[in-house]
């Protein structure tokens, strides 16, 4: 899978661009503040609806624009045309050959795409919800079955959610629906648990291995928490009944799968607590590898790779242990700041592009 071309109407500080791309890597240089990022996060948005720095997706738009569009062609064995189409009044529509996808769930599982930034060593540091997001956004380009019931299960929870309020203001709220909403609930919980629990399994298949070669240690693997560990339905829903008292006092539900976590841990002990600075570091970029992998295997399909600020927070020797590392079946969008600490060995067959005060020159 290849981006082959990109092009943008009012997107950030690009009122109009096209672009074509190297199929195996290409690096975008220039102060900060030039337009480098601007560039992969249209990428991104492209693959999955929607920007890594903002949830607003107007933000993206032009000053003083009404409409934005970022299109591309995709080569997946054949050319594909996407397209994504932002108006300022919050509509969105996404196109696969001029032809619109009703659903967006439908339409983010095309183009595989993983993303590192400097930001993502969060992903340890911070806290459950950041590590459950990224597991999300992975997990649903595998499966889009996936994507589905995490929908449904957040749909249900909202429901189950306002019923616990009504039922705090009002005690003669029928407990029956909150039972037939429990069953629900914990049917497609269970989905999403065990679709989690797989994806993890093979993922510390390789993350172990990543690890080793960044930093000639063994035993990383990722520790899957869960409320749903160990238990069947009926024992599910026992745990949900003796927590209805609490659910009540604080008016949401307290129990089930959206309180997931992971935890990396290098030989029985836990890196957020234990890690030194450049092994969490190294932890991360080993479980973005093994992403990748993991995509692969189970998609038969290589994902786009885009690195962005490439320097912002590692050293010079982990950006060789990621620039040595990339497959050059994978296609892969860097940023940077400078390019003089990229080995120029791995410069075959790329694509070098200088952005200055949002013009782009191609070296």
């Amino acid at each position: 899978m290849q981006i082959q071309n990109l092009k943008l109407l009012n997107f950030r500080n690009y009122h109009s661009l096209e672009l074509s791309f190297s199929n195996n890597l290409n690096i975008f240089y220039g102060n900060n503040g030039a337009g480098k990022t601007n560039i992969v996060e249209a990428i991104y948005f492209l693959a999955l609806t929607r920007s890594f720095i903002n949830n607003e997706d107007k933000t993206v738009i032009s000053y003083n624009e009404d409409v934005c569009r970022i299109e591309a062609d995709v080569d997946q064995n054949k050319r594909n045309t996407y397209k994504i189409i932002l108006k300022t009044n919050g509509g969105k529509v996404a196109k696969i050959n001029n032809k619109i996808v009703s659903k967006l769930s439908n339409y983010i599982s095309k183009i595989k795409l993983v993303l590192f930034r400097s930001d993502d060593l969060r992903l340890i540091k911070d806290s459950p919800s950041v590590r459950r997001k990224l597991l999300n956004i992975e997990i649903s380009q595998i499966s889009i079955n996936y994507l589905k019931n995490l929908a449904i299960y957040n749909k249900l929870l909202k429901q189950r959610n306002a019923y616990l309020k009504m039922m705090y203001v009002n005690a003669n709220e029928s407990p029956e629906y909150l039972k037939t909403l429990n069953e629900k609930i914990v049917d497609v919980g269970l989905k999403v648990y065990n679709e989690r629990k797989k994806q993890l399994a093979i993922i510390n298949e390789k993350i172990t291995k990543y690890f080793y070669k960044f930093t000639n240690i063994e035993g990383l693997s990722l520790i899957y928490s869960s409320d749903y560990n160990n238990l069947d339905k009926k024992q599910i829903l026992l745990k949900m009944e003796k927590s209805l008292s609490k659910d009540l006092f604080v008016k949401k539900t307290t129990f089930g799968v959206h309180h997931d976590d992971i935890e990396f841990n290098l030989v029985g002990h836990n890196l957020k607590l234990f890690g030194s600075e450049g092994q969490q570091k190294n932890a991360v970029i080993a479980y973005k590898f093994a992403i990748i992998e993991s995509i692969i295997e189970q998609t038969n399909e290589y994902p786009i790779f885009i690195l962005d600020d490439l320097f912002g927070e590692l050293d010079k020797e982990k950006i060789q242990n990621i620039t040595n590392n990339l497959n050059s079946k994978v296609q892969t969008f860097i940023t940077t700041t400078d390019i003089d600490f990229i080995n120029q060995e791995n410069l075959i067959e790329t694509k070098i592009f200088n952005i200055k005060d949002g013009k782009i020159e191609e070296k």
